[in-house]
């Protein structure tokens, strides 16, 4: 780019973000005497003062600039109060005079930051619908925790193994506890959305992609919730195990083909052994009524989620003691031991040794179905006493089919062999 047009672009970009929100804001800014003192020109002038502020005075003369249209927002918003008693308006502009400045040193940021602000102003109307008449009290208080637990605790929290054995991370333990909450509200989502005889299945399917055994749990604290639910929240507890057959044939093929290879039947026919499982519990809910759904239940048990995160800490203060006792005795003892916290893990571990030499594909098959078996028993212990004793009696079978169907395979597909 030449040298004229490396000093122009940041211009033109300001010019794009004040005409960007304008425009939003020009086709709000109504007729006669009570119309909005801003429009397209006015925000389009603002983000070039920004701009230009900065390239000759830097963040000095932005501050004067930026108090000057302040002053005059001010006095626009005194003068029309009684018409308009929003805000709206007079922050868009006073942020497109920023996002002007902002312009000429991140050009990039500054036009994603303008989009995002006038998508904003545009979602008025479904965004005051949504908060007023579709969120409920309850649901609200929920996302408040959910925030609190995500952007406050979760920071503090020390990154790094404490406890006994070393075993327990702080901070990784909490992102359990986030996963655990956001599942439980993406379930809750999806109920609304689609009814509970589609939206926890499919909401169950989806969450198993970031952890089978954390969707297990938050399926159980929503039929413990509602008991109306245990089909179709067991149907999605099942159909996360799909997920993590899925989850392992992407990481094994990147890892490791060879593995992939080994083991691609016994993950196929898992995965679609639980598909026919959690099938039946899907059409079975179709035929019957819909379960009726309480619209002010909780997104997600704070409670429940607390005791799910204590009870996958002492599997993980377990998993470690097992180590130090028995020290690095064997592949299938550590990929078991690892299985019981994190299938992912021991596919990972038995996958790398094998693109290192230290361990056939066939080893490497045998380790992942222990890790395979252990994470099922932990899943199996989550659902016992995360859900109903209705719920367990549904999903611990599955899951155990999903198990023995890897193994079945596998130990066929070697006798072949």
């Amino acid at each position: 780019m030449s040298g004229t047009g490396s000093v122009l672009m940041p211009f033109m970009v300001a010019l794009g973000i004040g005409l960007l929100i304008g425009l939003e804001r020009e086709r709000r800014k109504g007729e006669g005497p009570a119309r909005s003192a801003a429009g397209i020109r006015t925000f389009a002038v603002a983000s070039l003062l920004g701009a230009v502020s900065v390239r000759i005075g830097g963040d000095v003369m932005l501050a004067v600039a930026a108090a000057g249209v302040i002053a005059l927002t001010a006095v626009s918003y005194d003068r029309n109060r009684d018409d308009d008693p929003g805000l709206t308006t007079e922050i868009a502009l006073v942020l497109t005079l920023a996002l002007g400045g902002l312009a000429m040193r991140e050009p990039g940021l500054a036009a994603a930051l303008s989009a995002v602000v006038a998508i904003l102003l545009a979602a008025r109307a479904p965004l005051h619908r949504f908060v007023r008449d579709v969120l409920t009290e309850v649901e609200l208080r929920d996302a408040l925790i959910l925030a609190a637990a995500t952007l406050i605790v979760w920071p503090l929290l020390p990154d790094r193994y404490l406890g006994p054995f070393s075993a327990i991370n702080p901070s990784k333990i909490w992102t359990i506890v986030i996963l655990l909450m956001a599942i439980g509200a993406g379930g809750h989502v999806a109920v609304r959305a689609l009814g509970a005889r589609f939206g926890l299945p499919v909401s169950g399917f989806a969450s198993g992609f970031a952890s089978s055994a954390a969707t297990i749990g938050a399926m159980g604290a929503r039929a413990v919730a509602n008991p109306d639910i245990v089909g179709p929240a067991a149907a999605g507890a099942v159909l996360s195990n799909v997920a993590t057959a899925i989850q392992l044939a992407v990481l094994l093929a990147v890892i490791s083909p060879v593995t992939l290879a080994a083991l691609w039947i016994p993950l196929l026919c898992a995965g679609l052994t639980a598909s026919v499982y959690a099938g039946f519990f899907t059409l079975k809910g179709v035929a019957r009524d819909a379960p009726a759904i309480v619209q002010e239940d909780a997104a997600f048990s704070v409670k429940t989620t607390l005791v799910l995160a204590a009870i996958l800490s002492v599997v993980l203060i377990a998993a470690a003691a097992l180590r130090a006792w028995l020290g690095q005795s064997g592949v299938l003892i550590a990929a078991a031991v690892a299985g019981l916290a994190d299938v992912h893990a021991a596919a990972i571990a038995a996958g790398s040794q094998v693109t290192n030499g230290n361990l056939s594909a066939d080893q490497a098959v045998w380790a992942i179905l222990l890790g395979f078996t252990s994470n099922s028993i932990t899943k199996i212990i989550l659902a016992a006493t995360a859900g109903t004793r209705e719920f367990a009696a549904r999903v611990v079978p599955g899951i155990l089919f999903f198990t023995l169907a890897a193994w079945v395979s596998a130990t066929i597909g070697r006798l072949q062999f």
